[in-house]
């Protein structure tokens, strides 16, 4: 069983985090602010540069809370410093991918190019190079966001496993299938 939610989170020097009264956890670094409401159940505490979280019983739905927030504040913290970057690729004879600020433009094989817009939280870019596949790029520092944001895109087309067509993760392995067999 992970023990994830007692290791403490060092707070790096240029993150300031408050905590209010209604359990209302707001970071705020060098690349923007976020902000997370925490179960009341749940305790946190800010000493010394270190934040800790803490459960009041060993109940399963309590150790899920426990471990779940501090990620989910770890998180916060990682995207407020560094900030958090996703890239999909699109594998397929004509697949290409453009954008106008945030409304991305893809054409994945059908009979129109599909129109997303993207939150505004987020920084979109496509890639076009020869020799390699169209590429998508957000990045943000909101984690859940940019993970939704990808998932969404990616479920346009998503890859099939005979030829490994339509949009994936960059670095997402396809498990292929064998095709047909010509019977005698």
């Amino acid at each position: 069983m992970s023990r994830i939610g007692n290791a403490p989170i060092s707070v790096p020097g240029n993150v300031e985090i408050s905590i209010d009264a209604a359990n209302v956890v707001t970071v705020k670094g060098p690349k923007g602010t976020l902000k997370q409401e925490v179960n009341p159940d749940i305790t946190i505490k800010l000493e010394d540069g270190t934040l800790t979280v803490a459960r009041p019983t060993d109940q399963g739905r309590h150790k899920a809370l426990h471990g779940l927030y501090r990620s989910l504040i770890n998180n916060m913290i990682v995207g407020v410093t560094e900030g958090f970057v996703k890239e999909l690729e699109l594998i397929g004879v004509g697949y290409r991918a453009s954008n106008k600020g945030n409304l991305l433009e893809i054409q994945v094989g059908y009979s129109h190019p599909i129109m997303f817009f993207i939150p505004d939280e987020l920084k979109l870019e496509t890639i076009t190079e020869k020799g390699s596949p169209p590429t998508i790029r957000l990045t943000g520092i909101d984690k859940q966001l940019i993970g939704q944001v990808a998932a969404k895109i990616r479920s346009f087309r998503k890859p099939e496993p005979y030829k490994g067509k339509g949009i994936k993760y960059k670095g997402e392995i396809i498990r292929r299938k064998a095709g047909k067999t010509a019977a005698k």
